[in-house]
């Protein structure tokens, strides 16, 4: 018996965008919302609130251009109060509750972290599905059968490996990091390297980096991020009783790809 990853009702999916930085992936997925209401008139999903653990980020200033209510859960705040170090992940539970309460009021659906750069406990992810994006394609493996490009330099990873081509996949978002369901994988997107390329200049490869993965987030989660809120709220993820991934019926163990 196949369950949608949400069930599918008259109004639109409500979603909840958590956030730590500039909100550039965010702001597409708003765009692709108002381009399809343009061309076909309602919505399959809404932003109802954005939350962001940094107060510098840039929430408030999407919030206002697109009146969507913004919340703040300052994370640095939380740790300096306890004289912890935002490593320890033993408070991130308590943490959570406080960011929980505050996003109760747009009653979610679904929660898509759109660069939020915090670990999150149980507390949220067993009571909302939530969404992530991540820099690589991860159903490759390594040698132990684990997910090859996982944390947060997974371009620069793939580029010190030889990978020709990086990739960008959604995936639900479990208590292992980077390691939950996979649900879509964008087309390839070749690396570049200037000439002369020494991964051994760390300057070099810093900006390599970045390079590699601006353009990843331009032709990568630009294109599949909403189009997984999509899909999602149309009913076409489903799983079964076994915790295994379908899309319209069809078994896809390894993710959807484009």
């Amino acid at each position: 018996m196949l369950k949608r990853l949400i069930e599918k009702k008259d109004k639109e999916c409500n979603v909840v965008a958590f956030m730590s930085g500039s909100g550039t992936n965010l702001v597409k997925i708003i765009e692709h919302m108002q381009d399809f209401f343009d061309k076909n008139g309602y919505v399959l999903y809404s932003i109802k609130g954005i939350l962001t653990d940094n107060p510098t980020s840039n929430a408030s200033t999407i919030g206002d251009k697109y009146g969507i209510p913004v919340e703040i859960n300052d994370i640095s705040h939380f740790y300096k109060s306890k004289n912890l170090k935002r490593s320890d992940l033993s408070v991130r539970a308590e943490f959570d509750t406080i960011s929980l309460k505050k996003i109760e009021k747009f009653k979610p659906d679904l929660i898509v972290l759109a660069g939020y750069m915090s670990v999150l406990s149980r507390v949220i992810i067993n009571r909302y599905l939530t969404i992530n994006i991540h820099p690589a394609d991860l159903s490759i493996l390594d040698q132990f059968g684990k997910r090859k490009y996982t944390g947060a330099h997974a371009v620069r990873d793939a580029i010190l490996a030889g990978e020709k081509f990086i990739y960008s996949t959604t995936h639900i978002v479990e208590e292992e990091v980077d390691n939950g369901k996979i649900l879509i994988i964008s087309k390839p997107v070749e690396v570049i390297l200037p000439k002369n390329f020494n991964p051994e200049d760390k300057n070099m490869l810093i900006s390599t980096e970045k390079e590699n993965q601006n353009r990843l987030k331009e032709n990568g989660d630009w294109q599949i991020f909403p189009l997984t809120l999509d899909y999602i709220s149309l009913g076409y993820f489903e799983i079964d009783e076994k915790n295994n991934l379908y899309f319209k019926g069809n078994p896809i163990p390894k993710g959807l790809r484009l």
